[in-house]
């Protein structure tokens, strides 16, 4: 069953997330606190305390335009291609047509402030978590840090919440204080609360209601579709969601990539690929409440889940990769920065590797 998740009487052990190592990283601790998702101050501790690290971690300092796909004229060297009639002699690069039988012309990154909007995910399939934090809270969490990079860079954020179809557009804005009302707008419309209290609950599969209300069922492809007609300028797309949705959104996401950057957020869980040994238990599906009786003691049920989850995720791969999107996949069980750094890490390479190809 889509989305379905095991049920049991909440935990709270595991439910509080962090960013980072409880561990001070040189002067700075970057753990997020227990109420993070529960008011701006939170938020802010959050930013504050993770902002530093990833920066460190990636060398650089907040300044100048946010580097993407988009380009234009401008100072800043960004790539090389093949000149096409209509391209300005000026921009030719004539060491590298020196060096080719054809010619080829420098692009630039624009002399402008990004626009990039965070496309977030607020169903119901999010509030679920059996490592540190619940999905939902960890897409909070990324949508905070990255939104700050990309503001603390001179670049303007704006959100679309969806479930079913699109809920809420929060036009791009720039500034400190007009990104933690985005923040909070998006707290807001995901129903965030607080972790459930304790119980005595088994301790690999905590309740599926252990978070927020979330909203209604999810409908990617109409989603992605709204959000094609409605963002006309080319901009860098930040689609947060775990992708636990039927098919249909692979093309609306391959149309969106042809105007924009397009960068996938893909939110997991372990339990999401395997079921532990636990018993008899109930498995819910969080978006339409259906659920069925399962005995998690046979090995071979485990077995047939097992495989068809590691198809699943493949497919859902396979599918961004042939959309042109950047795939950023984020864990619960593992921490937030570390797990950016190297996303934006990995992206960097990739980005050298094709620019020497271009020009050997």
């Amino acid at each position: 069953m889509k989305g379905s998740r095991p049920e049991s009487p909440p935990r709270r052990s595991s439910s509080a997330c962090w960013t980072g190592s409880r561990r001070r990283e040189s002067t700075l601790e970057i753990g997020l606190p227990p109420d993070v998702v529960s008011g701006g101050i939170a938020i802010d501790q959050l930013l504050r305390r993770s902002r530093w690290p990833v920066l460190r971690r990636l060398g650089f300092h907040p300044g100048g335009d946010e580097r993407s796909s988009l380009r234009g004229a401008g100072l800043e060297y960004s790539d090389v291609r093949e000149y096409q009639p209509g391209d300005d002699p000026r921009t030719i690069e004539w060491n590298i047509t020196a060096r080719s039988d054809r010619p080829y012309v420098r692009e630039s990154f624009p002399d402008r402030g990004l626009d990039a909007w965070l496309l977030v995910d607020i169903t119901r399939s999010l509030d679920w978590g059996t490592a540190r934090c619940l999905k939902r809270q960890l897409a909070i969490e990324f949508t905070a840090v990255v939104g700050q990079l990309l503001i603390g860079r001179g670049n303007r954020v704006g959100a679309l919440l969806f479930d079913d179809r699109v809920r809420s557009i929060i036009p791009p804005s720039a500034g400190r204080t007009a990104f933690l009302q985005l923040i909070a707008r998006i707290e807001r419309a995901a129903g965030t609360q607080d972790p459930a209290p304790s119980g005595a609950g088994h301790p690999n599969i905590p309740s599926p209601s252990g978070g927020g209300q979330g909203g209604g069922a999810t409908d990617l492809g109409r989603a992605l579709t709204e959000a094609g007609r409605l963002i006309r300028r080319p901009s860098m797309m930040v689609l947060i969601s775990d992708f636990m949705t039927p098919g249909g959104w692979q093309q609306p996401l391959s149309s969106l990539a042809i105007r924009h950057e397009v960068i996938a957020v893909w939110i997991t869980d372990p339990r999401e690929s395997e079921i532990p040994d636990v018993g008899v238990v109930t498995f819910e599906d969080p978006e339409s409440g259906r659920q069925i009786l399962v005995d998690t003691r046979s090995t071979r049920l485990r077995a047939r889940f097992q495989d068809a989850a590691a198809q699943q995720r493949e497919t859902i791969r396979a599918d961004l990769r042939r959309a042109r999107a950047a795939i950023a996949e984020m864990t619960t069980d593992g921490e937030l920065v570390p797990q950016l750094v190297a996303f934006i890490k990995n992206r960097e390479a990739q980005r050298g590797q094709r620019l020497a190809m271009r020009t050997a």
